[in-house]
Protein backbone atom coordinates (compact mmCIF):
# COMPACT_ATOMS: atom_id res chain seq x y z
CA UNK A 1 0.00 0.00 0.00
CA UNK A 2 0.55 3.72 1.02
CA UNK A 3 2.32 3.74 4.17
CA UNK A 4 -1.13 4.34 5.78
CA UNK A 5 -1.30 7.61 3.60
CA UNK A 6 -4.83 5.96 1.91
CA UNK A 7 -7.28 7.11 4.70
CA UNK A 8 -6.28 10.37 4.50
CA UNK A 9 -6.51 10.62 0.71
CA UNK A 10 -9.64 9.14 0.62
CA UNK A 11 -10.72 11.81 2.27
CA UNK A 12 -10.00 14.28 -0.47
CA UNK A 13 -7.58 12.70 -2.93
CA UNK A 14 -4.16 15.06 -3.49
CA UNK A 15 -3.19 15.91 -6.75
CA UNK A 16 -0.59 13.70 -7.42
CA UNK A 17 -3.50 10.53 -7.06
CA UNK A 18 -5.85 12.71 -9.07
CA UNK A 19 -2.80 13.15 -11.69
CA UNK A 20 -1.71 9.36 -11.04
CA UNK A 21 -6.03 8.55 -11.75
CA UNK A 22 -5.67 10.55 -15.09
CA UNK A 23 -2.51 8.98 -16.30
CA UNK A 24 -4.17 5.36 -15.76
CA UNK A 25 -7.38 6.55 -17.11
CA UNK A 26 -5.66 7.48 -20.57
CA UNK A 27 -3.57 4.44 -20.75
CA UNK A 28 -7.20 2.50 -20.55
CA UNK A 29 -8.42 4.48 -23.79
CA UNK A 30 -5.40 4.28 -25.11
CA UNK A 31 -5.46 0.82 -24.96
CA UNK A 32 -9.04 0.75 -25.80
CA UNK A 33 -8.95 2.63 -28.73
CA UNK A 34 -5.88 0.36 -30.29
CA UNK A 35 -8.00 -2.71 -29.76
CA UNK A 36 -6.94 -6.01 -30.58
CA UNK A 37 -9.72 -5.80 -33.70
CA UNK A 38 -8.29 -2.96 -35.39
CA UNK A 39 -4.52 -4.05 -34.85
CA UNK A 40 -5.58 -7.70 -36.47
CA UNK A 41 -7.36 -5.28 -39.20
CA UNK A 42 -4.57 -3.30 -39.76
CA UNK A 43 -2.66 -6.36 -40.58
CA UNK A 44 -5.26 -8.57 -42.15
CA UNK A 45 -2.81 -10.81 -44.38
CA UNK A 46 -0.50 -11.33 -41.35
CA UNK A 47 -3.75 -12.34 -38.89
CA UNK A 48 -5.38 -15.03 -41.72
CA UNK A 49 -2.00 -16.71 -41.77
CA UNK A 50 -1.07 -16.90 -37.53
CA UNK A 51 -3.95 -15.32 -35.74
CA UNK A 52 -2.16 -16.40 -32.45
CA UNK A 53 1.22 -15.07 -33.17
CA UNK A 54 -0.78 -11.73 -34.19
CA UNK A 55 -2.15 -12.06 -30.94
CA UNK A 56 1.60 -12.91 -29.44
CA UNK A 57 3.15 -9.86 -31.03
CA UNK A 58 -0.68 -7.18 -30.03
CA UNK A 59 -0.22 -8.09 -26.50
CA UNK A 60 3.76 -7.68 -26.33
CA UNK A 61 3.37 -4.09 -28.46
CA UNK A 62 0.33 -2.95 -25.93
CA UNK A 63 2.21 -4.07 -22.73
CA UNK A 64 5.64 -2.44 -24.53
CA UNK A 65 3.40 0.87 -25.28
CA UNK A 66 2.13 0.91 -21.83
CA UNK A 67 5.80 0.72 -20.03
CA UNK A 68 7.27 2.81 -22.13
CA UNK A 69 4.24 5.39 -21.56
CA UNK A 70 4.74 5.06 -17.55
CA UNK A 71 8.07 5.10 -17.65
CA UNK A 72 8.12 8.77 -19.81
CA UNK A 73 5.63 9.91 -17.44
CA UNK A 74 7.95 8.43 -14.36
CA UNK A 75 10.76 10.43 -15.90
CA UNK A 76 8.52 13.62 -16.62
CA UNK A 77 7.51 13.58 -13.04
CA UNK A 78 10.78 13.26 -11.70
CA UNK A 79 12.41 15.67 -13.91
CA UNK A 80 10.18 18.08 -13.21
CA UNK A 81 9.38 16.82 -9.40
CA UNK A 82 5.49 16.88 -9.46
CA UNK A 83 5.25 15.14 -6.51
CA UNK A 84 6.73 18.03 -4.47
CA UNK A 85 4.33 20.15 -6.60
CA UNK A 86 1.62 18.48 -6.13
CA UNK A 87 2.28 18.51 -2.64
CA UNK A 88 2.80 22.11 -2.30
CA UNK A 89 0.13 22.52 -4.21
CA UNK A 90 -2.12 21.25 -1.64
CA UNK A 91 -1.11 22.67 0.83
CA UNK A 92 -1.89 26.14 -0.26
CA UNK A 93 -5.18 25.01 -1.26
CA UNK A 94 -5.77 23.62 2.03
CA UNK A 95 -4.29 27.35 3.44
CA UNK A 96 -6.22 29.03 1.63
CA UNK A 97 -9.32 27.05 2.93
CA UNK A 98 -9.35 29.43 5.46
CA UNK A 99 -9.14 32.68 4.29
CA UNK A 100 -12.43 34.75 4.32
CA UNK A 101 -11.76 36.95 1.54
CA UNK A 102 -11.90 35.72 -2.21
CA UNK A 103 -8.95 34.88 -4.86
CA UNK A 104 -8.15 37.74 -7.04
CA UNK A 105 -9.01 36.91 -10.73
CA UNK A 106 -7.82 39.34 -13.66
CA UNK A 107 -10.35 40.56 -15.87
CA UNK A 108 -8.38 40.91 -19.03
CA UNK A 109 -8.34 44.49 -18.92
CA UNK A 110 -4.46 45.87 -17.56
CA UNK A 111 -5.89 48.85 -16.25
CA UNK A 112 -8.37 47.85 -14.18
CA UNK A 113 -6.31 45.22 -13.05
CA UNK A 114 -3.90 46.99 -11.85
CA UNK A 115 -6.53 49.05 -10.10
CA UNK A 116 -8.22 46.95 -8.28
CA UNK A 117 -4.98 45.12 -7.07
CA UNK A 118 -3.35 48.68 -6.12
CA UNK A 119 -6.19 50.44 -4.77
CA UNK A 120 -6.64 48.81 -1.72
CA UNK A 121 -2.78 48.37 -0.98
CA UNK A 122 -2.60 52.59 -1.30
CA UNK A 123 -5.72 52.67 0.49
CA UNK A 124 -4.55 50.65 3.91
CA UNK A 125 -0.64 52.47 3.23
CA UNK A 126 -2.66 55.62 3.38
CA UNK A 127 -4.36 54.56 6.36
CA UNK A 128 -0.98 54.01 7.81
CA UNK A 129 0.35 57.36 6.53
CA UNK A 130 -2.28 59.20 7.75
CA UNK A 131 -1.96 57.05 11.56
CA UNK A 132 1.69 57.61 11.69
CA UNK A 133 0.90 61.72 10.92
CA UNK A 134 -1.35 61.75 13.71
CA UNK A 135 1.46 60.25 16.48
CA UNK A 136 3.84 62.60 15.07
CA UNK A 137 1.65 65.65 15.03
CA UNK A 138 0.39 64.37 18.88
CA UNK A 139 4.35 64.02 19.57
CA UNK A 140 5.42 67.66 18.02
CA UNK A 141 2.33 68.97 20.29
CA UNK A 142 3.95 67.46 23.36
CA UNK A 143 7.89 68.80 22.48
CA UNK A 144 6.38 72.32 21.72
CA UNK A 145 4.21 72.40 24.78
CA UNK A 146 7.17 71.53 26.15
CA UNK A 147 9.55 73.85 24.42
CA UNK A 148 6.77 76.77 25.53
CA UNK A 149 6.99 75.65 29.32
CA UNK A 150 10.41 75.37 29.14
CA UNK A 151 10.70 78.93 27.95
CA UNK A 152 8.58 80.06 30.93
CA UNK A 153 10.58 78.59 32.89
CA UNK A 154 13.48 80.19 31.32
CA UNK A 155 11.36 83.88 31.58
CA UNK A 156 10.69 83.16 35.21
CA UNK A 157 14.52 82.13 36.21
CA UNK A 158 15.61 85.23 34.16
CA UNK A 159 12.93 87.13 36.60
CA UNK A 160 14.28 85.94 39.40
CA UNK A 161 17.57 86.69 38.60
CA UNK A 162 17.01 90.20 37.67
CA UNK A 163 15.06 90.83 41.18
CA UNK A 164 18.65 88.87 42.83
CA UNK A 165 20.50 90.80 40.52
CA UNK A 166 19.09 94.13 41.90
CA UNK A 167 18.25 93.69 45.39
CA UNK A 168 21.96 92.42 45.63
CA UNK A 169 23.24 95.50 44.00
Amino acid sequence: GDGGAGSALSAAPGRAQVFATVVDTFLEKLVAAGSYQRFASCYRCFYKLQPQLTRSIYDQFISQLQASIKEEIQEVKNEGNLEGLFSSLDKIVEEAKDREEPAWRPSGIPEQDVRSAMVPYLLKHRSYLRRVLREKEEENRKVAESVLMGRDRIAELQQLIQAHKQAWQ
